[in-house]
């Protein structure tokens, strides 16, 4: 589903992505409309401008992943702005393009959050890391009432950070040389020590501790 108030922009996206095999399944050009529109069509995939009248596009974001959490959110923004991406991110968006990317440029972006792989606009990914880096330097200290933080292995802690990049299962897999099987069950492991659903939930995670690919 494509989600942007000028039409022209909309229709075009909503054509580029039908023409690559994509099933486009719905449109809309305000919040409201969005909303309902999706929750009639129930799309795997939300393309979605910020910039929306009679509701702000994070604000789409919150209530429609909240209400189904398997919904894949791309936001597809004019707006690189530092709080922009960030509140993007916090409202639940598996990911970040620039309207500076072309057409197969957002084809392989909406193709990889299908899969469920956190995309950015390169940049934005190593912005949203450095804040909740920043963020995580003063941690509040745990109170006796908290469950302690689980314990993750060197490996998970390493598969962690590279998913937290945006890498995808391949991409580890290469990168640490080994089976994309092995890299699938240390976050299936790392899922369930962090009582986390799915990868979405896990990248949240890594990116409010800090992790990167140091």
């Amino acid at each position: 589903m494509v989600v942007d108030d000028h039409p022209m922009w909309r229709d075009a996206v909503a054509r580029d992505l039908a023409a690559a095999g994509f099933d486009v399944v719905a449109t809309a050009g305000d919040g409201p409309e969005a909303v309902r529109r999706a929750r009639a069509a129930g799309p795997a995939v939300l393309v979605l401008d910020l910039n929306l009248p009679g509701m702000p596009g994070v604000q789409v974001c919150k209530e429609l992943v909240g209400a189904d959490p398997a919904l894949r959110v791309l936001v597809l923004s004019a707006s690189g702005e530092h709080a922009d991406v960030l509140e993007a991110v916090k409202s639940g968006a598996t990911g970040y393009l620039l309207k500076s990317a072309g057409a197969q440029e957002l084809i392989d972006a909406v193709r990889r959050t299908a899969a469920g792989d956190p995309v950015f606009t390169p940049g934005l990914a190593g912005l949203v890391l450095g804040e909740y880096r920043r963020l995580a330097t003063e941690p509040t200290p745990a109170t006796p009432d908290e469950p302690k933080a689980p314990q993750l292995t060197d490996r998970e802690t390493e598969v962690l950070r590279l998913v937290a990049k945006g890498l995808s299962y391949k991409q580890i897999a290469e990168r640490l040389v080994i089976s994309h099987r092995t890299v699938q069950n240390h976050v299936q492991n790392t899922l369930g020590k962090l009582q986390l659903h799915n990868r979405v939930e896990l990248v949240r995670y890594a990116i409010e501790r800090g992790l990167d690919d140091a």
